[in-house]
C-alpha cells in the first residue's frame, strides 16, 4: 500500500508537533539556561518543518527530474531493480542498531559504539567505506561535543575518553 506524499507529511507535521509539545513539558534544570526540553523541542519543530514540506511537495519536482535524467540515460528505474530474499530484512537494521548501543555502550564508552554503529548505518545505506569511515569517525566527536558542552549530559568515556571532559 502506497501513501500519499500529503498523508505522510500530515503524519510527520502531527508527529512533530507532538514531540515538541512534549518536549516543551519537560521541567527546567535549576541553573541551567539550555534544559532537557530543548532537544526534543528543536527535533519535533524540525520534523513537523520536513513533513509540511513533503505535504507540500516541495522538492518533488527535483526527484522527477533526477528519475527523467536517470531515464534518459539509461539508467536502471530503482524501483524495478529485482532484490534478493533478505533484502526485506534490512529493515531490522535500525533497531538492531539500537540494541547493540545500548547493550554495549557503557562497556566500551559512546565514541567506540557510536563510530561502529555509524560506520554500519552508513554502509546499510549504500555510502562508499571512505564516506562511511569519515562519518564513523567524525560523527561521534561532533555529537559528544554538543551533548557534552550544549547540553551538558555526560555520555559514557569508556576506552576513548575526549578531551574537554
Amino acid at each position: 500500500m502506497k501513501l500519499s506524499d500529503r498523508v505522510t507529511g500530515t503524519f510527520l507535521v502531527g508527529l512533530g508537533l507532538v514531540t515538541a509539545y512534549a518536549g516543551h513539558k519537560l521541567p527546567p534544570v535549576p541553573g541551567q539556561q539550555i534544559g532537557p526540553e530543548v532537544f526534543p523541542v528543536v527535533t519535533g519543530l524540525c520534523i513537523a518543518l520536513c513533513g509540511a514540506l513533503i505535504a507540500f511537495g516541495i522538492g518533488a519536482k527535483f526527484e522527477e527530474e533526477a528519475e527523467a535524467d536517470l531515464a534518459a540515460h539509461g539508467g536502471e528505474n530503482i524501483a524495478v531493480v529485482e532484490r534478493g530474499p533478505l533484502y526485506k530484512l534490512r529493515v531490522l537494521i535500525p533497531p538492531g542498531l539500537l540494541v547493540f548501543y545500548v547493550l554495549v555502550v557503557d562497556r566500551i564508552g559512546f565514541i567506540p559504539t557510536a563510530a561502529i554503529v555509524a560506520f554500519l548505518a552508513a554502509t546499510a545505506l549504500g555510502a562508499r567505506l571512505k564516506l562511511a569511515a569519515g562519518v564513523a569517525i567524525l560523527a561521534p566527536i561532533g555529537i559528544h561535543l554538543i551533548f557534552y558542552k550544549l547540553l551538558r549530559v555526560p555520555l559514557p568515556d569508556g576506552f576513548l575518553p575526549m578531551p574537554w571532559r
